[in-house]
């Protein structure tokens, strides 16, 4: 007989409450028992909006009332970026299990003391990036490994979408307090670049960055755009990440891989359960598109860190690339203030 379905709690009236909310109620090893929230009637606001036949799931109207819920085992943190880590910590000691939206933390020195807390209450965490749980990327690495377009040499991650004047609390702030596309959209476009020029599962690490970008006058950048260093390969070839993000422009979300024999592109990273997930190469005078099976990458990373903590795994997303991602990003801010 299976383990019991995890018992899920969310911190937060978050737009991706649209996403996630769905994917816990449809997973098959999780079950969602509470919403929180610090705006009055949200959370059942929320829950009426994205499951109104959904019962026994307990609103609350403060976020401390959901931690102190018993009947509450993991809980998925939406809320603003620069609130990750006060939430997580505060989860992680009512000895809660923690999804943590991207990106887990905007310091580095905050993911430390997570992971020790953690550690300490011998529960588990994990940075919530999608993405990573569908096919399409299985089957880009497996082209990759195959020796389809030879050594990695350049990669380009561009993610975009025009900001509505609904969403303009993503940059009301500066980047040190959580504000900007490199915050919000960033994290997608350096966690690819480290996927892409890294063997297997293991991220690689770049040694240098610069950047552009536009700031508006809270000090957020509304459109960044640069290049990581990730060090020559073993022939002493140039391995370069191109990244582009902006408020600006229309829905994107596309990355590309250019080795020395040929490319391969995934057209949407963004994938919805409803659309085709397309990938593209060419190399050796020949060329192809792969139109993919249709996937929820959102239901997969629920259920992937349901089993990780009801059978002890090891989370796909470990602290070690969220450590590796904010530095990046924290890089990226330093080139775009100089």
């Amino acid at each position: 007989m299976g383990k019991q379905r995890l018992k899920w709690g969310i911190l937060g009236a978050a737009r991706v409450n649209e996403r996630l909310l769905p994917a816990i109620i449809e997973a098959s090893n999780s079950q969602l028992v509470a919403i929180a929230s610090r705006r009055a009637g949200a959370a059942k606001a929320t829950l009426d909006k994205y499951a109104p036949d959904l019962g026994g799931v307990t609103c609350y109207d403060d976020m401390d009332s959901l931690l102190a819920d018993s009947n509450v085992e993991a809980v998925y943190c939406p809320m603003a970026n620069e609130e990750h880590a006060e939430w997580a910590l505060k989860a992680i000691a009512a000895g809660k299990h923690v999804l943590i939206e991207k990106p887990m933390t905007t310091k580095l020195a905050d993911i430390d003391t997570i992971e020790s807390a953690a550690k300490a209450k011998g529960v588990t965490v994990m940075e919530g990036f999608m993405y990573r749980f569908h096919p399409q990327h299985a089957k880009v690495k497996a082209l990759v490994d195959s020796g389809l377009i030879g050594d990695v040499l350049s990669c380009r991650a561009s993610f975009s979408f025009l900001m509505a004047p609904a969403r303009m609390y993503r940059i009301n702030r500066d980047m040190a307090n959580g504000g900007g596309a490199m915050w919000d959209i960033g994290p997608y476009a350096i966690h690819a670049l480290r996927w892409c020029f890294g063997g297997g599962d293991a991220p690689a690490e770049p040694v240098n960055a610069v950047a552009y970008g536009k700031l508006n006058e809270h000090g957020a950048d509304v459109v960044a755009s640069g290049v990581l260093d990730f060090g020559p390969d073993a022939q002493g070839r140039a391995r370069l990440g191109h990244f582009d993000v902006s408020f600006e422009r229309g829905r994107k979300a596309e990355y590309e891989l250019i080795g020395d024999k040929g490319w391969i592109k995934c057209h949407n990273m963004w994938a919805y359960p409803g659309d085709d997930p397309v990938i593209s190469w060419e190399a050796g005078g020949k060329s192809e598109t792969i139109v993919l099976p249709k996937a929820n990458h959102f239901n997969l990373e629920i259920e992937h860190f349901a089993d990780c903590v009801r059978y002890g795994k090891t989370p796909l997303l470990t602290f070690d690339d969220a450590r590796g991602n904010c530095k990046a990003i924290e890089a990226v801010i330093a080139a775009l203030k100089r």
